[in-house]
């Protein structure tokens, strides 16, 4: 298969690379995280402005239809600087989900987020973990919700169903949760809280919107994991170059060249991975749980031994906070954790072969 992106996917990738490329450095960053500041909202609006969140829409939408090869393409840029801009929860688990499935009231709200002006996200990692009574009154847990302090709607899967919710809403309760990369994540406590019909995804409950969430999550985890292994290698090829023992740059020694080499491979083999899988979402549909799982097990894999590679040939600078590469190993190691690691994808992995 010719996983090579289309013009209009490629014209998209080099638009968002240039874009976050001018807006993120390092400098900016530590001042955002030194400000409390969960995203980079001159970064987010200048994608927006650029038409790049409103592209990665279905057609349907008023979007480019890029598909999740377009959309993964985006999100390894993203991958790449360490970018806080919330391509994957706004635009992953909330815009895409509601644009497939969405009543028309429901993505009258689509324009806003394509805008840059509205953002969603999701809560679907543990859906038996939120209940809903017959006449919709939600009440449990939803833990770890990708920028949930600063969502304006929220899909929540729960055991009946997918609602999307109004956080400011009586009966809901945010709390900070701090994750491994430093940037705040959302646990929500539902008690009591009423809603309808009209909330449910599409005014109806159906089980596959959850798993159709969670497959388009994969994909993008595994995106931006190649886009992070690219812009770790990058600052480990700059380094290894720069840095001298022996009146020598490190990597003309042997043991650096190599290492450096096996992460090479490693990040390619994510990187096909990752867009086997999202391509087959795009195509195959029916058939992208297997290559959803191999391109899980290589991202959680693969990622780790690339930012771990990384970070040893950097010595005592790859640990230091004042150097951009501590983000990249962060953001890999949460990722890798995100809906289970590489053990767990390797057992889901083999569930497939073996029904199959």
């Amino acid at each position: 298969m010719d996983f090579h992106y289309t013009e209009e996917q490629q014209a998209l990738a080099d638009l968002t690379e240039q874009i976050i490329g001018d807006q993120i450095d390092h400098a900016g960053l530590r001042e955002l995280e030194a400000s409390g500041e969960r995203i980079d909202r001159t970064c987010w609006k200048a994608l927006a402005d650029a038409g790049i969140l409103t592209a990665l829409l279905p057609e349907s939408a008023g979007g480019a239809g890029v598909g999740m090869v377009g959309v993964g393409a985006v999100l390894e840029a993203v991958g790449k600087h360490a970018a806080p801009v919330p391509v994957y929860p706004s635009i992953v688990l909330g815009a895409l989900a509601i644009a497939e499935f969405g009543s028309a009231e429901q993505q009258s709200l689509l324009a806003q987020v394509g805008a840059g002006e509205l953002l969603l996200t999701a809560a679907i990692a543990n859906p038996a973990a939120v209940t809903a009574s017959a006449d919709h009154v939600l009440s449990g847990v939803a833990n770890f919700v990708p920028s949930g302090l600063d969502a304006d709607h929220i899909l929540v899967a729960t055991t009946s169903g997918t609602y999307l919710i109004d956080p400011s809403l009586a009966g809901v309760t945010i709390e900070e949760v701090r994750t491994t990369t430093g940037y705040s994540e959302a646990k929500l406590t539902f008690d009591g809280l009423q809603l309808s019909a009209d909330d449910l995804l599409g005014g109806a409950a159906d089980e596959a919107h959850a798993p159709w969430i969670q497959a388009r999550a994969d994909a993008a985890i595994c995106a931006l994991t190649t886009g992070i292994c690219e812009g770790a290698l990058d600052l480990l090829g700059t380094y290894a170059n720069e840095r001298q023992q022996f009146n020598r740059v490190i990597a003309s020694f042997q043991a650096v060249s190599q290492r450096a080499g096996d992460s090479y491979i490693d990040t390619e083999a994510v990187r096909l991975t990752a867009r086997s899988a999202a391509f087959r979402l795009d195509n195959q549909p029916a058939d992208a749980a297997r290559a959803l799982a191999v391109a899980r097990w290589w991202a959680a894999e693969a990622g780790h031994r690339v930012v771990h590679a990384s970070t040893h040939i950097h010595g005592g600078v790859g640990v230091d906070r004042d150097y951009p590469l501590h983000r990249h190993f962060l953001m890999s190691r949460q990722l890798e954790l995100t809906f289970g690691n590489a053990e767990e994808q390797l057992e889901t992995l083999g569930s497939i072969i073996a029904t199959t």
